[in-house]
């Protein structure tokens, strides 16, 4: 697993970690347990939509880095044959 990838994993599991952790948090300070559900629900929606964004670039990372090795291979543009 490339170093970006690895990054983009920790960075989904630390959210889920906090979607967990911060409504116990408000909680405990006195938060409702409606408001402290509501407040997963949305941090759950937001670190789902973090995730697919970062999948995204990893994936659009991932087919900048192939384009130039593919160009190359068969000569680019300018390669003549013959």
């Amino acid at each position: 697993m490339d170093a970006a990838a690895e990054s983009a994993g920790d960075v989904v599991r630390w959210a889920v970690f906090c979607c967990v952790l911060v409504p116990v948090v408000l909680v405990v300070y006195g938060t409702s347990l409606g408001g402290a559900a509501g407040t997963a629900v949305g941090l759950a929606a937001v670190t789902a939509v973090c995730r697919v964004l970062l999948r995204r670039a990893e994936h659009g990372l991932r087919a900048e880095a192939a384009a130039p090795r593919a160009r190359r291979s068969h000569g680019g543009r300018n390669h003549r044959q013959g």
